[in-house]
């Protein structure tokens, strides 16, 4: 694996947001789009408790004192408002590649922020990090997460039959990718 360069790559802003890590004081907004069951219809986790958001919160603050980490999970503040509006994460796969996921609060859906997210961090994982190749999944129903991948550039693979389990039963999953010669060339 190509150790990720010095000092953290991030946070990486853009037009309207910042991609930064977690503070303590983020929680009430991640509690309130990861207990949304609008937000979580096409997760595998979900709706979450008050607990569980405590206990994810805890968890992506202790791997923040850690560096390098292979998994990255940054918040999407909307600098605008100053307020986190979801959260985007990358896990390097030590093959010169990594997995992207991500999640918006319903309220922030249809307006741009999870392409503009999505971009930034890929022009991040291509360039500062030199990686050959992204990939991320979806739940087959969820049009919007797909129109942000396409859009992106990211071809399907593939789709695995029932392969996740969500909170209306199994859910079949869109397997992404895009290479970096192909983000290059868009």
């Amino acid at each position: 694996m190509t150790p990720p360069p010095e000092p953290p790559w991030f946070p990486i802003r853009t037009e309207r947001l910042l991609l930064r890590e977690l503070r303590a004081d983020d929680h009430d907004d991640m509690h309130a789009y990861a207990s949304d069951p609008d937000t979580v219809r096409f997760m595998v986790w979900g709706p979450n408790t008050p607990e569980v958001t405590r206990e994810r919160m805890a968890f992506v603050l202790d791997q923040q004192i850690r560096w390098p980490r292979d998994t990255v999970d940054l918040a999407v503040e909307l600098v605008a408002a100053r307020r986190m509006i979801g959260s985007i994460s990358l896990r390097l796969d030590g093959r010169g590649g990594a997995e992207f996921g991500y999640a918006y609060g319903s309220p922030w859906w249809r307006k741009g922020y999870g392409f503009e997210a999505a971009q930034a961090l890929a022009t991040v994982a291509f360039g500062t990090l030199g990686l050959h190749r992204l990939q991320a999944t979806c739940d087959v129903r969820n049009a919007g997460s797909i129109g942000v991948l396409e859009k992106l550039g990211m071809r399907r693979e593939g789709t695995l039959l029932r392969n996740q389990r969500v909170c209306d039963g199994w859910r079949d999953t869109h397997i992404y990718g895009l290479l970096a010669d192909e983000w290059r060339a868009r």
